[in-house]
């Protein structure tokens, strides 16, 4: 049976890493966890070896930012799992059987920031204009990219790009229904890059898609001004 590698990496996050940490702990039958923290000043790694003997790994030291961090992440997930990624204040509130996963399909499921309102993951044309997909609900096999995947020179979108390009692969993705998680809602994702957006969209499926998506990360930004 595959297993699910949850990586979680954090820095200086003693105020939200323990509420992740026992939700991904809650589900260890299925679980390898690894976290990658970057040094943190804080009392972080104090909390984090208080759960040492139930990790799979984990390391403190200096990297060259979050997408570094995962690629070292994805780096320790086994070979034959589904990684998943949760960060700091991320919860998981439900993951699949592990005799429903095939690990020549990719899986996603829904997510919500709370006060009753949920993300709805998509994987059609729109994911070619916008990130219609959230890691903290995306299991991908390693075995379909086995080198670390995320390109560094994105500081804030590669996750994005990644997720492009393995639906360049022509990869199954398929949604299930019992994979469900919290997002915090102060994540890594809301620091926004238009440019870096635009870019990878353009190196992915061209300038056509590359203008559609500036329309619709225009389009997104406008709704959240109008909703606060």
């Amino acid at each position: 049976m595959p297993r699910i590698s949850v990586v979680t990496v954090c820095y200086n996050a003693a105020n939200a890493i323990e509420e992740t940490i026992k939700s991904v702990l809650s589900f260890r039958d299925n679980v390898d966890y690894i976290i990658i923290d970057g040094n943190s000043t804080d009392s972080t790694v104090d909390i984090i070896r208080k759960y040492e003997t139930q990790l799979k790994f984990w390391v403190s030291e200096p990297d060259k930012g979050i997408y570094d961090a995962m690629n070292k992440g994805w780096e320790k997930a086994d070979i034959n799992s589904f990684v998943l990624f949760m960060g700091a204040g991320d919860k998981i509130m439900s993951l699949p059987a592990a005799a429903e996963l095939d690990l020549a399909n990719i899986y996603y499921g829904d997510a919500t920031p709370g006060d009753n309102k949920i993300f709805v993951a998509k994987q059609d044309v729109r994911l070619k204009f916008g990130n219609t997909l959230h890691h903290q609900s995306l299991l991908i096999p390693k075995r379909l990219n086995v080198s670390p995947p995320f390109n560094t020179a994105y500081k804030v979108y590669a996750d994005f790009d990644f997720n492009q390009r393995l639906l360049k692969k022509k990869i199954g993705f398929i949604k299930l229904n019992d994979l469900r998680s919290y997002y915090s809602p102060d994540g890594f994702s809301q620091h926004h890059k238009t440019f870096e957006w635009f870019y990878i969209i353009k190196s992915n499926f061209g300038l056509f898609y590359a203008m559609v998506g500036f329309i619709y990360f225009y389009f997104q930004q406008l709704k959240s001004v109008i909703k606060r």
